[in-house]
């Protein structure tokens, strides 16, 4: 018989997932005003030779510069992403912290990208490959890109847990 899912206090569920956005939005944000202040657009340097760059450009729009100019509906996106992620921590008592972690990590990279489209109307971005052609990014890039892919990795262990947990308490 599967064991009952572990329910967590909301307090430290909101508390995990803000934490991390914070954490991130804050690391996002240093780097990016180190990347304005130390870069110089159009000259790259090298970070890592054949691999990657560190190439300063001011993106108005997504990855790979589609939607430019709709700064205010990726502001808007963010926002909607942040608030989905704080009312799921709010109502799953058996979300995993873990979890909620990674959500908070997706929502701070979101929203360190819209504050630099509230602030300047243009997002900061500076790592480059340079074996092959993509898109130039930031940290905060990184965080959504990562946390999307650990949060689905982690929601389809703690959806076969609760589908576990609510079939041994149907046999019961």
């Amino acid at each position: 018989m599967a064991a009952p899912l572990k329910t967590t206090p909301v307090s430290r569920r909101l508390g995990t997932l803000a934490g991390a956005a914070a954490l991130v939005v804050a690391l996002d944000q240093l780097v990016k005003v180190w990347a304005r202040a130390s870069l110089v657009l159009g000259s790259p340097v090298t970070l890592i030779p054949h691999v990657m760059d560190l190439s300063l450009v001011y993106n108005t729009g997504a990855a790979f510069s589609m939607g430019e100019g709709k700064g205010l509906l990726f502001v808007l996106i963010a926002v909607a992403i942040a608030a989905g992620c704080a009312v799921l921590a709010y109502k799953e008592d058996t979300l995993p912290l873990p979890l909620a972690a990674t959500l908070g990590c997706v929502a701070g990279g979101g929203i360190g990208n819209a504050i630099d489209r509230v602030v300047a109307g243009r997002v900061t971005d500076f790592f480059a490959t340079t074996f092959m052609d993509f898109a130039v990014f930031n940290v905060a890039d990184i965080f959504i890109t990562c946390g999307v892919l650990v949060a689905f990795v982690l929601w389809c262990r703690w959806d076969r847990a609760r589908e576990a947990a609510e079939s041994a308490q149907a046999e019961a």
